[in-house]
């Protein structure tokens, strides 16, 4: 005759791993959704002035910045701690304002050139010449829809 052995348990089951390919997917979906790469290493100072009223631009691809500002303390070592001009990922000369929107044109289709805005990053700090020397090159290369990039807030903030 044979002898009925009682089970004896072994602790829990093992965990299913067949839905893990599933879980490692939905994680990678849900960074990839979630992560904005940003477009250009700000090497300016940019606390941006107050204002109470604002708009959202509805287009960002269709709008080309241009930073102005101290440099940042790791760049004020080789370039100064006067205010300076930031296109793209370098600093530019006020001369060169014009070559970088021609530049951003030839990016863009034909039937949108139109409707490009040019968006002024300026810190609170800079002085307003280095400014009125950027809307004159920009006047010379006829972009003349301007934005000037700002916080939402009251705008007496400011004079503190």
């Amino acid at each position: 005759m044979s002898k009925f052995k009682k089970k004896t348990s072994e602790g829990q089951p093992a965990i299913s791993t067949a839905s893990l390919p599933d879980i490692v997917f939905m994680l990678l979906f849900f960074f990839m959704v979630v992560t904005v790469m940003r477009q250009n290493t700000l090497m300016v100072q940019n606390k941006l002035p107050f204002a109470d009223q604002t708009e959202k631009l509805d287009k960002k691809d269709l709008v080309m910045y241009i930073y102005a500002g101290k440099p940042s303390p790791r760049y004020q070592e080789t370039f100064g701690s006067e205010a300076r001009i930031q296109l793209n990922d370098k600093f530019a000369s006020v001369d060169e304002v014009q070559q970088f929107i021609f530049a951003e044109r030839e990016t863009k289709r034909e039937e949108l050139i139109p409707y490009l805005t040019t968006a002024l990053k300026v810190d609170e700090e800079t002085n307003m010449g280095l400014v009125s020397d950027i809307k004159q090159e920009l006047r010379k290369a006829e972009a003349l829809k301007i934005n000037y990039t700002t916080k939402e807030g009251d705008a007496l903030q400011n004079v503190e």
